[in-house]
């Protein structure tokens, strides 16, 4: 199923004709990268967004610029954790009222070896448990909002690696950060498969997406010197167009519970075996029924855990 749009088509191009006044929604890492277009072209077409934030006082410059972009539109901007579930359930505890979107937008990418207080690897905390927890959280604000859309997003690196069960958090095996990764952004697809039908009779939508190769904050744990060279050999796309794919899916009335899971250039992902490229498709054990139900389980009794132990402070 193609559509009109690509890889070049910006967020706002993907927004022309669709009209979102008075829907709410949430972007997570909203202060920086593709999480600022995300929201600035939500919030011009009309929706109240949350940029749920770490750092709060990025937040609200990134909100004051919004609001002067887009005349005054209704941006707020509230502390947002997601190594902490804690901070994960204040931010749930407070909000009120339906949801029409949540797009789970925070990451980080190939990070040195980081742990929370309950041994979390960070990545697979932040950008996939922490977001877990959001998202389970708002289940009734999102089933609430009636037709409500959930964007999980993922990345071609998906493709480096699925999930080690019997060893999420590289407590055995050497810690390699894009296997990190990878493990992280395999758990946001199996998400959005597990979700997709779970809440499918809630009249919620839930796919994930690849925003496409942008050059953001996203990469600074990267070698500078790989990083220019990389630079240099792919120029990349623009934060509004990285920005395009989750806007669409979050938006497009051709976007249905039936449409496959995962999408990239605003058009669903091809099958692959490996991503050949570093950039297209979607593998298979990303999309398995069986390996999301297991996440699922494992997810709901790692937050148990961490809810029991009443911290999940990250540590220093």
């Amino acid at each position: 199923m193609k559509t009109m749009f690509g890889a070049t088509s910006t967020a706002v191009e993907v927004l022309a004709g669709i009209d979102v006044t008075g829907r709410k929604a949430i972007v997570t890492g909203g202060a920086s990268g593709i999480g600022v277009e995300t929201a600035r072209a939500l919030v011009g077409a009309g929706a109240e967004v949350t940029l749920a934030v770490r750092d709060v006082a990025a937040g609200q410059v990134v909100a004051e610029d919004v609001r002067r972009t887009e005349g005054n539109g209704a941006v707020s901007v509230s502390p947002l954790d997601l190594a902490d579930v804690g901070s994960v359930d204040r931010f749930v505890g407070n909000w009120s009222g339906p949801l029409d979107i949540l797009i789970n937008n925070a990451g980080m990418m190939a990070a040195p070896l980081q742990r929370t207080a309950l041994g979390w690897e960070m990545q697979f905390a932040v950008n996939h448990l922490g977001h877990f927890a959001l998202a389970t959280g708002l289940r009734e604000a999102l089933k609430a909002a009636g037709n409500a859309r959930v964007v999980s997003v993922s990345s071609s690196g998906h493709g480096n690696a699925g999930i080690d069960f019997e060893d999420p958090y590289f407590e055995r095996r050497p810690y390699d950060a894009g296997h990190a990764y990878g493990q992280s952004k395999t758990a946001n697809v199996l998400f959005a498969v597990a979700a997709g039908e779970r809440w499918r009779a809630d009249g919620i939508t839930v796919k994930a997406v690849m925003p496409g190769g942008i050059w953001t904050n996203l990469q600074r744990y990267w070698d500078p010197a790989l990083l220019q060279e990389m630079k240099a050999t792919y120029p990349g796309k623009s934060p509004q167009q990285g920005a395009a794919t989750s806007v669409y899916v979050a938006t497009s009335p051709a976007v249905t519970p039936d449409s496959p899971v995962y999408y990239e250039d605003c058009h669903p992902a091809e099958l692959v075996s490996a991503i050949a490229d570093g950039l297209h498709g979607v593998t298979a054990y990303a999309l398995d029924p069986h390996t999301a139900g297991r996440l699922w389980e494992f997810s709901e009794q790692q937050l148990r855990l961490a809810r029991a132990a009443g911290n999940q402070q990250p540590l220093d």
